[in-house]
């Protein structure tokens, strides 16, 4: 495949988003409209963080509902997308030396599927989901992303799906449409700043921060998802935020597209 297709990184949020018609969900829809028709789609997401790297190999993946606390309308929803055997031994050959586990048992969380309704309603095209390993340093989940280029090449979509600010401890569930917090807009601030430079560095070892950082990211699940995604990022390609805004005053609901 000639075409090179882009890479996002997007701002989940809260699960009810899946039902939602709102300034993000509208965007993720068209996202899903201006974008290649993907061959396939790999999706890295928050809430496949584990103590190992595994791939998902089922070519029927199960819709997992991976959250509690919410309405039953949720726990409804079925994205029956199928998944790709071929895709994830793909995904293993490329991530070598890396070893990359087969998971014939997890499907699609929220993370995914919570988005994809949106973008690609029909849930015709395959998806697979890597995991994060919960042991490794930023810096290696930056690598596999980079290991992963050469999917753009292959029409694979890649989807990292987490959220740049994400601190639940401070988040207005009340008031969903408070003011962010003022750590909360520097911190996604100085991110969008490094992205449009091409610095890659400080986003990588994003603990380095500060305060700021350390309150955004206070544990790194809903951050390294944008770890891949950046590390599939070409160097001068163009950057854009397609999806904007901060949910309850501490989640970003910020898109990043590479390409």
């Amino acid at each position: 495949m000639d075409e090179l297709m882009p890479v996002l990184f997007l701002g989940h949020g809260n699960p009810m988003n899946a039902l939602a018609d709102n300034a993000y969900t509208r965007g993720w829809a068209a996202i899903g409209k201006s974008i290649p028709r993907p061959a396939a789609i790999l999706a890295i997401s928050a809430h496949y963080y584990i103590p190992f790297r595994m791939v998902t190999t089922s070519a029927t993946p199960p819709t997992i509902h991976d959250f509690s606390g919410f309405p039953s309308e949720p726990y409804q929803i079925r994205y029956p997308a199928p998944g790709s055997p071929d895709l994830a031994r793909r995904v293993q050959e490329l991530s070598a030396p890396e070893q990359v586990r087969s998971d014939d048992d997890w499907g699609l969380d929220h993370g995914t599927w919570s988005v994809l309704v949106h973008m690609f309603p029909a849930a015709d095209i395959p998806v697979v989901q890597l995991s994060m390993d919960e042991n490794q340093p930023p810096a290696a989940h930056y690598e596999i992303g980079r290991r992963l280029m050469p999917l753009r090449k292959e029409g694979v979509l890649v989807i990292g799906s987490g959220n740049i600010v994400h601190n639940l401890a401070r988040y207005r569930r009340q008031d969903r449409d408070a003011a962010p917090f003022d750590w909360a807009v520097r911190f996604e601030s100085r991110v969008r700043q490094c992205l449009l430079e091409g610095d890659h560095d400080p986003l990588v070892n994003y603990d380095q921060l500060g305060d700021d950082a350390r309150l955004a990211v206070p544990t790194p699940d809903h951050y390294l998802p944008f770890l891949y995604a950046l590390g599939m990022h070409r160097k001068k390609e163009p950057v854009s935020f397609p999806v904007q805004g901060v949910d309850g005053g501490s989640v970003s609901m910020l898109a990043v597209q590479f390409g």
